[in-house]
């Protein structure tokens, strides 16, 4: 069982991946703004981070480059709507800053949990 911190905007993507997450055996911790998840990071070491990009306040590319600072070594996940130019731009900038996978949106479930285990097995 780990500990993941999940970061979206969208309540529906949050909720969902909680639920699924939590259903396989995970502790779920999410937040609809990065900067209060990056304070929350402070407080508690999470196993693994999921986040999505596009977000309003700090998006989730500013996110990781604060993570990265924080904590080098721990495992990201970076989401972004799937299909367009500009988050598949992003997805690339995410990989290059310190993302440790990158997941296009809209993503299958079983895709997130072999992707989420994948990383947390390392």
């Amino acid at each position: 069982m780990a500990r993941i911190l999940v970061i979206d905007d969208d309540p529906s993507i949050r909720h969902t991946m909680e639920r699924v997450l939590a259903r396989d055996s995970h502790m779920i911790e999410s937040y609809e703004d990065a900067r209060v998840a990056l304070d929350a990071l402070r407080q508690e070491q999470p196993d693994l981070v999921i986040t999505d990009v596009y977000m309003p306040e700090m998006d989730g590319i500013e996110f990781l480059l604060s993570l990265r600072e924080a904590e080098p070594d721990l495992p990201v996940i970076v989401t972004s709507g799937g299909g367009s130019a500009s988050s598949d731009h992003l997805l690339t900038d995410a990989a290059y800053l310190g993302a440790t996978v990158t997941l296009p949106k809209p993503f299958e479930i079983d895709q997130l949990l072999e992707l989420v285990r994948s990383v947390l097995e390392g």
